[in-house]
């Protein structure tokens, strides 16, 4: 990317959320909602904007309280909104449209406080980089009337990165995080002990191997364990092998696999056809 051209889009974003007079900023605390929030902060003012993080109990367990201390790292207002999506029945389903269900419903709570705050948009992290995979969650934004300005102002995951880098935010380089509930296959009904069994058989690879980028998928009795290729040989080495296969069996699991395919976001998509898949 030229520095010229990282320029431009940054104008083009600043002027995007410079039209919005006023936002409440859908924020989970990753790289692409971090980044929103410090440009809005920076165009709108921090009395104009309002930085808003559902929780509950699909959101992993080392991602809470973040987005609390980002906000506080950069002056903005932010709310914890506690969120029973686990009761919502369209979601609990799990099927390919539960994100949508999920943004639906986030985006219903945005409005509210947004109406309640005397704010007048809502705005979200989509990118450009996110219309090449199934998204039904970005159909729901989209049908909420929420701004997108990093998608509207053409910015790819790698412009976030690099503009965030000059903005001096720690997110520049956070790991991409999902939801727990993307780690079951579709029509695996989703539960609060399956999604703890997960958070904590992550948790565990993260803490024990110093892995940064990681997901366990769950089919259940199988741990499907996806790195990186260049951190497969760490999982393999003598002693891990065992270690990692005795702590996922205390959590419940009979076979313990690892994806000789590596990491890659969205894998539990690849079962989709590609009509399903233009459909998001």
């Amino acid at each position: 990317m030229k520095q010229y051209d990282l320029k431009e889009k940054l104008d083009r974003l600043k002027a995007r959320i410079a039209e919005l007079d006023s936002v409440v900023v859908a924020f989970s605390g990753g790289v692409d909602s971090s980044l929103v929030l410090a440009i809005c902060l920076d165009v709108l003012g921090p009395d104009r904007v309002l930085a808003v993080t559902v929780e509950s109990a699909i959101h992993p367990s080392v991602e809470r309280g973040r987005a609390g201390a980002l906000a506080a790292e950069l002056g903005a207002r932010h709310r914890v909104v506690s969120s029973d999506i686990l009761s919502d029945p369209d979601f609990n389903a799990n099927s390919p449209e539960r994100c949508y269900f999920c943004k639906r419903g986030v985006m219903r709570t945005m409005r509210a406080i947004a109406d309640e705050a005397g704010l007048a948009h809502i705005v979200h992290g989509a990118n450009v980089d996110d219309q090449g995979d199934f998204r039904p969650g970005s159909r729901a934004a989209a049908e909420a009337g929420a701004r997108a300005p990093l998608l509207e102002a053409g910015l790819t995951k790698a412009d976030i990165r690099a503009l965030s880098r000059e903005r001096g935010l720690s997110t520049w380089d956070m790991p991409s995080m999902a939801c727990l509930a993307s780690r079951f296959p579709y029509g695996v009904s989703l539960f609060e002990q399956g999604l703890q069994r997960v958070d904590a058989a992550e948790n565990y690879l993260r803490e024990e191997f110093g892995l940064r980028q990681l997901r366990v998928r769950d089919h259940m009795p199988v741990a499907r364990i996806e790195v990186p290729a260049l951190d497969l040989p760490a999982l393999v080495s003598p002693g891990a092998r065992e270690r990692i296969v005795d702590r996922l069996k205390e959590l419940g699991y009979t076979y313990v696999t690892l994806d000789l395919a590596g990491f890659r976001s969205g894998s539990l998509n690849e079962v989709l056809g590609k009509k399903d898949g233009a459909s998001g």
